[in-house]
């Protein structure tokens, strides 16, 4: 493939002619795309996207200096907002989501506390749904009131109660979905409806699917956060986020808080994720895979209470994996006998799937949600989430589906 593919427009770009020739493609599939967006080869010719380890860019002359600073001309001028290799993660991340613009931060808390600080103002409100990562809810409830921003919450997937809980004040709704740790998922369509049809904007984590499972601007969503530090990259090597959407919202509100607060992903990071980009299809298919199996599994073992995967006909949700979803996904959590004492039995006993709290890696992973992820939250916090002390997460990994259930199986044959 001699040609180069248009990149997707960002808030910044170098001097380089972006234009297609005529022969392209002008729609290449998301494949293509996941492994040719972004990267505009330099005089040297490499064929693989290029680390761009520096802090400053040299102008040729003062005026361009003056011209780049000012926003009169694009180009480079400082790598807390401006860097070749972040642009090319930006451009890629983008043109798989379907949106004008994307803008990479150093992590994903890191990528919704400057949507938040770029869109939001004292007096402004938050409605969200209850499930969520735990440090999602500290940074509602504990910090960002402190700046007078406040957040209520509803029920996932009960349109009735999040279009009854918008008042004058609200300016963002947000939810994951499918939820972490219970997989609960919402008709984006509806929600994004009805956020609209009060001037609201739709905020989704779709750090659990990614674009190659689910695409939410398509379904009328504003802004899509990712943590890029799951499947993004894939073998939890890096930590980093991205806030993805349009040239006003996105390029201009929240690329302002990179530029001048600074949560701004490495060069390096940048070049791990954009690496992984290039095998994202074909990982989250066959995460999704082992993950439906492992699902099945786990439903006919005495010990397990409940089993909570979208892909399963007995998920509350199940219909909306064919409505907006291409598959299930990586993730699921299931209920053990025995409450904490029985979780940690099942953790414990593990020799191969490791013990992190981190998701998205070839590696499988379990956590007990209750006393890592959102341990920091009150009883009645967890409660009111769903977060029983028996409650385990699983990111199912690429390993053989056979030896994950082996390892399972330790702990669980024992309660």
């Amino acid at each position: 493939m001699r040609t180069r593919l248009r990149s997707t427009s960002t808030t910044q770009s170098d001097d380089a002619d972006l234009s297609a020739p005529e022969d392209l493609d002008p729609t290449p599939g998301f494949a293509t795309r996941a492994i040719r967006t972004g990267h505009l080869r330099t005089p040297e010719g490499e064929h693989s996207e290029p680390i761009f380890a520096t802090s400053s860019f040299v102008f040729a002359s003062a005026a361009e200096a003056a011209a780049r600073f000012s926003g009169e001309a694009e180009g480079n001028i400082y790598s807390r907002f401006t860097n070749p290799t972040v642009r090319a993660f930006e451009q890629r991340l983008a043109s798989l989501e379907g949106a004008d613009c994307c803008v990479a931060t150093a992590s994903g808390m890191g990528a919704i506390l400057a949507t938040c600080m770029g869109l939001l103002k004292t007096g402004d409100r938050i409605l969200s749904s209850r499930s969520l990562f735990g440090s999602t809810t500290m940074l509602f409830n504990k910090y960002l009131t402190r700046f007078g921003i406040q957040t209520s919450y509803v029920p996932l997937s009960d349109l009735d109660a999040w279009e009854a809980a918008i008042d004058a004040d609200t300016r963002l709704l947000f939810c994951e979905t499918p939820s972490n740790p219970l997989t609960e998922m919402v008709d984006l369509r509806q929600l994004a409806e009805i956020a609209h049809r009060h001037a609201c904007l739709l905020v989704v984590d779709n750090c659990f699917c990614t674009p190659a499972l689910q695409r939410p601007l398509e379904l009328g969503a504003d802004i899509v956060i990712h943590s890029a530090t799951k499947y993004l990259d894939g073998q939890g090597r890096c930590v980093g986020g991205a806030v993805v959407g349009d040239a006003k919202l996105v390029g201009e509100e929240v690329f302002g808080v990179l530029r001048t607060a600074g949560p701004t992903m490495s060069s390096f990071n940048a070049w791990v994720f954009l690496k992984g980009l290039e095998t994202l299809e074909l990982r989250m298919l066959a995460h999704s895979q082992g993950a439906a199996q492992l699902a099945d599994w786990l439903t006919v073992q005495p010990a397990v209470e409940r089993v909570y995967y979208p892909g399963r006909s007995d998920h509350p949700q199940h219909a909306l994996v064919g409505q907006q979803q291409r598959s299930g996904g990586g993730i699921l959590a299931f209920e053990v006998r025995g409450g904490q004492a029985g979780a940690w039995q099942v953790v414990d006993s593990t020799r191969m799937i490791s013990i992190t709290a981190n998701l998205g890696d070839t590696k499988t992973t379990i956590t007990h949600p209750a006393t890592t992820t959102h341990g920091r939250l009150s009883p009645e916090e967890r409660a009111s989430a769903g977060i029983a002390d028996g409650l385990l997460r699983v990111a199912v990994g690429l390993e053989d589906v056979g030896d994950i259930q082996k390892d399972l199986a330790r702990g669980l044959s024992g309660l």
